[in-house]
């Protein structure tokens, strides 16, 4: 019997990397799973490895629109919702004093605005007792040259997780925010070789983490083994932001 047998799961921005992996692994623990991307093209290669149990919905996480399109057919499909992973996020390297209007809002647009209405907008479809997962990072608790604004954005997620933990609390449905360290995923194609170089100098094992080993940590705050865990923060870093 999978660790998620029965449940309906959303995951936002799940066309690779990280949000695949573990739309993968949910199905396999039997969920059903409904994941989103920007670009149709993605999201049904992403739907065609997952293979089974699954409905992409095409849409940005930004987009309030299209929030409310997906879970329409959450709604019309399923009728509820156990699992919630806001995936969706974005970064971009820039120094302050060289940090543009545009890149600002579109960081803060997309990670935190857009993870602020994923979660607002699915409360009505969420089943007591459920669990919301936040995709944080370690940049929210350390110092990265020219990523200042990519770090407040995701030291938002953390001070949510907080409150809506308490604004929750009466329905039994847990926040928690999962942090990953340097993951090796396709979104590293466009970071400079040099920045991706010096991230890895900081992992005691010497290598980037793997997407899987992201999933099995979502896995474990999604399903009950934790039943006790709520208002935290996982890392998942191998130990990066922890010596």
């Amino acid at each position: 019997m999978g660790k998620l047998n029965d449940k309906v799961a959303v995951i936002t921005g799940a066309t690779s990397g990280m949000a695949l992996a573990t739309a993968k692994l949910f199905v396999e623990e039997g969920a059903y799973v409904f994941i989103t991307g920007r670009r149709q093209e993605k999201l049904d290669e992403a739907v065609k490895a997952i293979g089974r149990n699954v409905t992409g919905v095409q849409g940005d996480a930004a987009n309030l629109a299209d929030l409310d399109r997906l879970y329409e057919v959450v709604q019309k499909t399923k009728g509820r919702i156990d699992v919630l992973f806001a995936s969706a996020g974005t970064g971009e390297f820039a120094p302050i004093g060289e940090i543009t209007e545009e890149q600002f809002d579109r960081t803060f647009g997309l990670n935190v605005r857009g993870t602020l209405f994923t979660v607002q907008k699915a409360l009505p479809l969420f089943a007591d007792g459920g669990s919301i997962i936040m995709n944080g990072s370690i940049a929210a608790s350390m110092g990265f040259p020219a990523f200042g604004v990519y770090s407040a954005s995701k030291a938002a997620l953390r001070s949510f997780a907080r409150t809506w933990t308490i604004d929750l609390k009466s329905r039994n449905i847990r926040v928690n925010v999962l942090s990953p360290g340097t993951i090796d995923t396709p979104i590293l194609e466009g970071v400079p070789k040099d920045a991706i170089d010096e991230f890895v100098k900081l992992i005691p094992r010497g290598k980037m983490g793997r997407p899987e080993e992201i999933a099995t940590a979502a896995l474990f705050l999604a399903s009950s083994d934790s039943s006790f865990v709520t208002g935290s923060e996982l890392f998942v870093d191998g130990g990066v932001a922890q010596i």
